[in-house]
């Protein structure tokens, strides 16, 4: 029993403490000043590559959850002809999934921190209830990351990214950009117009994070299918970071609760 109180008296508050400092460089990660800090966020470029063709190559710049520049160039492949297209610069695209993911972070760290310096904890259960919440931060943050979103070709085709490129894109182009773990990913997919004629059954595609040569949909009065699709990506190392944080951290909840629960069954004849 007095192991049992010393558990809940020091050894909670040890671990809260070093979960608090974890989360804070997970929060650092995400390179965005807080509100009233005042610095500005740095500008990363990266070059976007993919191993066996030359079809895509692009240059991106990244300031925190934003690309606020995206250099494209691309190679038809029916007649080599070269395309060129840039954001806007009036323009940046808002990476939902980075935003999302830190607002789960500082979420977790609100849960942590948000009690006096002298707070006494009564109960295990308490300590399990608090760990459970600040784990469904965590995973919530890193599924953000690890789970692109599904979109239907619809949806990425009337999506504010294919107003953001000069010169326009051509109707025949969609793209679509997404975080996949530690990857920011670049699809560009190139689409033909399917005639009224055709014979060809017409079965429009569900959502997807990839959608393959063949897939169809209708937008406005034109159907189109995929004929080719390009995907280029790059590393971007702080998102590493941040992954690595989360998976330390949600060790250390996970160690605090088992040793919570084992106390808790050594004295499951009384309330815990």
């Amino acid at each position: 029993e007095e192991e049992f109180k010393w558990l809940l008296q020091e050894e909670v508050h040890a671990v809260l403490r070093q979960l608090q400092d974890i989360l804070k460089e997970a929060s650092h990660c995400f390179a965005l000043p807080t509100s009233g800090s005042g610095g500005a966020v740095k500008q990363e470029n990266f070059v976007l590559s993919t191993s066996g063709t030359d079809q895509v190559k692009g240059v991106m710049t990244l300031q925190g959850d934003a690309l606020c520049q995206a250099d494209v160039n691309l190679k038809m492949p029916r007649n080599n002809q070269l395309l060129h297209f840039a954001f806007r610069e009036d323009k940046q695209w808002k990476l939902q999934q980075i935003q999302d993911a830190r607002n789960h972070v500082n979420q977790a760290i609100y849960l942590l921190m948000n009690r006096d310096v002298n707070y006494q904890f009564k109960t295990g259960l308490e300590v399990l209830k608090l760990m459970d919440a600040v784990m469904l931060q965590l995973s919530r943050a890193r599924n953000r990351l690890t789970t692109p979103a599904t979109l239907t070709l619809p949806e990425i085709a009337s999506s504010g990214l294919t107003k953001m490129f000069t010169p326009a894109l051509p109707p025949d182009i969609l793209v679509n950009f997404y975080i996949n773990l530690n990857k920011l990913c670049l699809t560009v997919y190139q689409l033909h117009v399917m005639q009224t004629s055709t014979t060809k059954n017409f079965k429009p595609a569900g959502g997807s994070v990839l959608h393959n040569p063949g897939s169809m949909f209708e937008f406005g009065t034109q159907r189109y299918e995929v004929s080719h699709v390009h995907k280029v990506e790059c590393v971007v190392p702080w998102l590493n970071d941040a992954l690595v944080f989360f998976t330390v951290s949600l060790q250390l909840c996970q160690q605090l609760k088992d040793k919570i629960s084992v106390f808790s069954s050594h004295w499951n004849y009384r309330p815990y």
